[in-house]
């Protein structure tokens, strides 16, 4: 099913709008307010961060939130920060991005069959939303999930993405029963809703570690492939 446009539009506004959580907004405007050194002579976008990507897409990409430097500064998702720089060379080397950078809005990066957003449209301090926070958010991504009438495989990075899926799916009546978030955990939820796949964040903490390396990250995305590629099958 194809969305038009206008619904798109009006639910973008309406993110970029939102005001609900004062913790984030007195968070996201003093950062963008202060910025980082490196960015200093650059404007900071310091608002909630619309999704990003192919609209008729059939992968969804669910981060956590903007990093503070990074989306909540270039208003675009999974831009200008170390995650991105880890996530859109996997997603194109998988086929799913056309070019493998992503520093921001006019930087010529389309994705094909894919989309990102996250849990918390607003960059939190420490990166940790609180439940209330997430819970408030929830609304814009699920949103989104309806919005993208061909969606079939959903990407969770980290195990709080993983775990608000997991919750909407419950919502929609599904039992999931305690699934435990893992990398390369699959879930079928069933009754028409999209694959669960569970992937480490790719967040600097776990790329120096070693705990993510690229290897894991395209295993991941060639997993969510060839899924889709069944599904084209039956």
């Amino acid at each position: 099913m194809n969305h038009g446009a206008d619904a798109w539009e009006a639910l973008n506004a309406d993110i970029i709008a939102c005001r609900m959580c004062p913790r984030l907004v007195a968070w996201r405007e003093e950062v963008a307010r202060t910025k980082r050194r490196a960015y200093r002579d650059l404007p900071y976008w310091g608002r909630p961060v619309p999704g990003f990507g192919d609209r008729q897409a059939r992968l969804l990409v669910l981060g956590l939130a903007p990093a503070a430097h990074g989306a909540n500064r270039t208003g675009r998702m999974f831009s200008g920060d170390s995650a991105g720089r880890t996530l859109i060379p996997a997603l194109y080397r998988a086929g799913f991005a056309n070019q493998p950078h992503s520093e921001g809005p006019g930087d010529g990066l389309e994705l094909c069959n894919a989309f990102l957003t996250a849990v918390c449209r607003c960059a939190p301090p420490g990166n940790r939303p609180t439940p209330q926070e997430l819970r408030n958010c929830r609304r814009f991504w699920t949103e989104e999930v309806r919005l993208l009438g061909r969606l079939r495989v959903v990407v969770a990075l980290g195990q709080i993405a993983f775990q608000e899926y997991l919750r909407w799916c419950r919502e929609q009546g599904v039992v999931t029963g305690r699934q435990g978030f893992g990398h390369g955990v699959v879930l079928c939820p069933g009754r028409g809703l999209p694959i669960l796949i569970g992937c480490y964040h790719p967040s600097r903490q776990n790329t120096n570690t070693g705990r993510l390396t690229p290897e894991m990250l395209d295993e991941v995305f060639s997993m969510a492939k060839h899924l889709l590629e069944e599904m084209d099958q039956c």
